[in-house]
């Protein structure tokens, strides 16, 4: 499976973006899809998760609230809707795939590339 993240940029607090995660393959559908994010100097952390079919969402303390994950699997994309933006947000985004949801990056086999978002002040 093969996962390209992209809709990072730079933004004011306060603001929106929504990042897409496009996957290679239809079988995409069948796994359960992952947001992390890293920021300098700083562990890949957990944002947001979802199961493959949709209906259950899962999100960070730091995050519930503001951001919003889903996914459209006629597509093969899961999305990344973030509001209410803050510099602490700051952090490349990556999306992975797995078996089940989970927050640790171990439990995900499959990543896309990152996609940077910048929050300033």
């Amino acid at each position: 499976v093969q996962l390209q993240a992209s809709g990072g940029g730079l933004v004011q607090a306060g603001g929106s973006l929504r990042l897409s995660c496009a996957a290679s393959t239809r079988t995409f559908s069948s796994y359960a899809v992952g947001w992390f994010r890293q920021a300098p100097g700083k562990e890949r952390e957990f944002v947001a998760a979802i199961r493959w079919s949709g209906g259950n969402a899962y999100y960070a303390d730091s995050v519930k609230g503001r951001f919003t994950i889903s996914r459209d699997n006629a597509k093969n994309t899961v999305y990344l809707q973030m509001n209410s933006l803050k510099p602490e947000d700051t952090a490349v985004y990556y999306c992975a795939a797995g078996v089940a949801v989970a927050d640790s990056p171990h439990d995900y086999e499959y990543w896309g590339q990152g996609t940077l978002v910048t929050v300033s002040s």
